[in-house]
């Protein structure tokens, strides 16, 4: 029986997979067209199996060269003769299932000294063979530190506009495959390492401004939308006969991912694996709880990203925290360094915002985790029992009043501007303890245009509903009572809760239920 699978390339056979036919053929259609391009995304997004696709895809039109720079190891980028035998190495390889004549024939040049002499074979293999030669490159990151790749890539460009006007003849089209967009290696290289006095000059003389220039923008969405999903869950249900509601499973899993493809095959693979095939939403629910405890190169590369980078965690932190509406513009640095390493998105009102609810919510706990250990202010309980109910579920209301009594004794003094900064990450830091191990929280973006931010806490099967709103006057809170309810009756839940910062120097700490449009509203102010 098939699994899903989150580690290695997925295979057809094997592995239930999404049905990505639509986006191979945008793929297909720029090979057909003789394009060089890089497919630059995140990690985990599906790369080596696109690759993998493309190859079985295309076997029998074009001779395919799918090989990877992972395992070429540092001594090869010392000369170029090096470099020079040791991709012909590879490309022979790969070729050798497909045409063992051409495989021997690239063997037989042994006396390669530089990258000159290596386009002139290239040229040679490329007359010699019967097909059109693709090559495919994965793993281009591990070789994107190395100055003498971008001469490489600067002999594929020569040779790709020689072809253009009839004087060469090399690959039909080069694809490269890596986190990193190929086009901006050079302020990558200077991130990354230390340069020669040689290599110095030659970047600041422009020598490495465009080696890749020739190639084209990649704009195919690799992200999985709801109906992809579900091919792959229709495949699952073919299998097994569950009865599962494959639109409303699809569309929930989207809902947490935005269609990452780790995390989409992550939360079935859970789920079929460890939660005895709890195929609904509180499933769904269960699996992203174990997501967001366990520990994988996925999430410790996104938090290496913003600890390596305290602007960006800063801007990330305005998002996520503060609520702050940050204009998206590709052309910044820091937002441009985001999306290429999957962090951020830009939304529909064209704002920045993070990827997808999983990475949020981690970053949020990893956030609140370090101003736990730094805080001043003592977080502890003497039970959390005295939080959940007799029948194992959660007393909102307990939480709520115990909120108040912190703010009420350790912050009543501090100033509007503080809680404005300060205010929901303290909430935060508040909860994340008691729900710890059972349950997990998730903030609503689509609420923060208005200083305003619905949390939903989720414990055990129950949902809890929380806005937290600063205090303008009794007609902005009972406008706000009305707009929760409205929330509320969005999200087919009956029951409220409201903390509101109020900063008058007499007001009173209530607690109080109010009765909005057939909704009960719990309400603290702090």
């Amino acid at each position: 029986m098939k699994k899903f699978n989150i580690t290695t390339t997925c295979i057809k056979e094997e592995h239930y997979m999404v049905d990505t036919s639509k986006k191979l053929a945008k793929i297909e259609q720029m090979i057909a067209g003789g394009m060089y391009f890089t497919i630059n995304r995140a990690r985990q997004y599906g790369k080596t199996t696109t690759m993998a696709n493309l190859f079985m895809t295309l076997q029998d039109k074009y001779m395919i060269i799918a090989g990877s720079l992972e395992d070429f190891g540092e001594d090869v980028y010392k000369t170029e003769q090096k470099f020079s035998l040791a991709l012909l190495h590879m490309i022979a390889k790969r070729m050798h299932s497909q045409d063992n004549e051409l495989s021997d024939f690239i063997e037989s040049f042994k006396d390669i000294q530089n990258l000159n002499e290596l386009s002139d074979v290239i040229t040679k293999i490329c007359m010699k063979s019967k097909k059109e030669i693709v090559l495919m490159i994965d793993e281009v990151d591990k070789a994107s530190n190395n100055v003498l790749f971008l001469d490489f890539l600067a002999i594929l460009r020569d040779k790709y506009n020689s072809r253009k006007i009839g004087l060469d003849k090399t690959f039909k089209s080069v694809i490269l495959a890596g986190v990193h967009d190929v086009k901006t290696l050079k302020m990558h290289i200077k991130e990354r390492r230390i340069l020669t006095e040689e290599e110095a000059k030659l970047m600041d003389k422009g020598t490495y401004n465009s080696p890749w220039n020739v190639a084209e923008d990649f704009i195919v969405d690799m992200s999985f939308n709801p109906e992809e999903i579900a091919t792959m869950l229709v495949e699952y249900e073919n299998d097994y006969n569950i009865g599962m509601n494959i639109v409303e499973m699809s569309e929930e899993i989207y809902y947490y991912t935005s269609g990452y493809p780790f995390l989409v095959s992550k939360i079935c693979k859970l789920i079929d694996e460890r939660l005895d095939k709890k195929w609904d939403k509180e499933g769904i629910k269960e699996a992203i709880k174990i997501i967001l405890e366990e520990s994988n190169t996925l999430f410790e590369s996104l938090i290496k990203n913003l600890e390596n980078d305290s602007e960006l965690y800063s801007i990330i932190e305005r998002i996520i925290i503060n609520g702050e509406n940050i204009d998206y513009n590709i052309d910044e640095y820091h937002t441009n360094k985001a999306t290429m390493y999957g962090i951020i998105k830009r939304s529909e009102s064209k704002k920045i915002e993070v990827h997808n609810r999983i990475f949020e919510i981690r970053i949020y706990n990893y956030m609140i985790a370090k101003r736990i250990i730094s805080s001043k202010v003592s977080l502890n309980y003497e039970t959390r029992n005295q939080f959940v109910k007799p029948d194992g579920n959660l007393d909102m209301e307990q939480v709520l009043y115990k909120f108040q009594e912190l703010m009420k004794e350790e912050y009543r003094q501090e100033t509007e501007k503080f809680v404005e900064k300060e205010g929901r990450m303290l909430f935060l830091m508040f909860v994340k303890p008691i729900i710890n191990g059972v349950g997990f929280y998730d903030v609503e973006v689509e609420t923060r245009t208005n200083k305003r931010i619905d949390i939903i806490v989720t414990y055990n099967r129950e949902r809890f509903i929380i806005e937290l709103k600063k205090w303008y006057g009794k007609a902005r809170e009972d406008k706000g009572h009305k707009q929760l309810a409205e929330y509320l009756e969005i999200k087919n839940t009956d029951i409220g809760y409201m903390v509101m910062f109020n900063f008058r120097k007499r007001k009173k700490y209530t607690r109080e239920w109010h009765e909005v449009e057939g909704k009960r509203i719990f309400e603290i102010v702090v």
